[in-house]
């Protein structure tokens, strides 16, 4: 298990510019890095905060000079990106790439390569990330642990589980948005809902961060749910009105595309 001492990342949008800020954050992780110029703007504030990365205009000159290339391209454009560049055989390749087979990536990449998938959230800019690896592999587990923590799927239903349920990112904050809104329609003005919210929920998550790995979430529910309470009430309607039943229809639809 090492770390590169030169990772290159090929597509320049958030996750990229997350990724590359926990890896340069004092102190660096990584010795070097190159990004593509693609996304301007990304690349360019990238090199005004990190003045040692390297910016390449050729996406070849990175596969070239780096011994662990990072696939960060949108999912519409891989084919077209990738095809056209040369792999070395034996070479590290890591795709965060989204909805994206690992037999068509090899048949684009057309070369040897070591390839595992990724799917690596925003907080890994702060070090705080979890992230999804498939399949099990010492050497990109080790990157990512350095940006918080890996889980090594064994199998790509399990990496597929887990992509799906990474997209409920959107809905938290949605429900969060929608709490707020309800909040300032009956009177509370909205920076004092979001005030009261956004540590109520962070709190609720290091519960569960913190909580017997023996006690699942449904432990946790009752155990915020007072019997004949507001909490237990809340979560009946919610349950009872097809709250929880709409959230699996989601994820199963969500697991459907990406296991596609």
């Amino acid at each position: 298990m090492s770390l590169p001492q030169k990772i290159g990342f090929i597509g320049t949008g958030a996750i990229t510019d997350a990724m590359v800020r926990g890896l340069l954050a004092e102190p660096a992780v990584v010795p070097d890095v190159m990004v593509s110029a693609r996304s301007a703007d990304v690349s360019a504030k990238l090199a005004i905060d990190f003045p040692k990365i390297i910016v390449s205009h050729s996406n070849q000159a990175i596969i070239d000079d780096c011994d662990t290339v990072m696939l960060a391209i949108r999912p519409q454009i891989a084919k077209e990106v990738i095809r056209p560049l040369r792999f070395r055989d034996g070479q590290k390749v890591i795709s965060v790439i989204a909805a994206t087979t690992r037999p068509n990536l090899l048949e684009w990449i057309g070369a040897e390569v070591r390839l595992t998938q990724a799917i690596p959230l925003p907080f890994v800019a702060r070090r705080k990330g979890v992230t999804a690896v498939y399949p099990p592999d010492a050497d990109t587990a080790a990157v990512f642990n350095a940006l918080g923590k890996a889980v090594e799927c064994e199998t790509k239903a399990e990496y597929d589980l887990l992509a799906s349920a990474s997209a409920l990112m959107a809905t938290y904050f949605g429900i969060m948005h929608c709490t707020t809104k309800w909040l300032a329609e009956n009177g509370l003005p909205e920076e004092k809902g979001r005030a009261y919210l956004a540590p109520l929920f962070a709190e609720l998550s290091e519960t569960a961060l913190l909580a017997d790995r023996e006690t699942n979430f449904l432990e946790l529910s009752r155990k915020f749910a007072t019997k004949g309470g507001l909490n237990e009430q809340a979560f009946l309607d919610f349950d009872g009105k097809g709250g929880s039943e709409a959230l699996k229809q989601a994820l199963d639809r969500v697991l459907e595309r990406v296991s596609t």
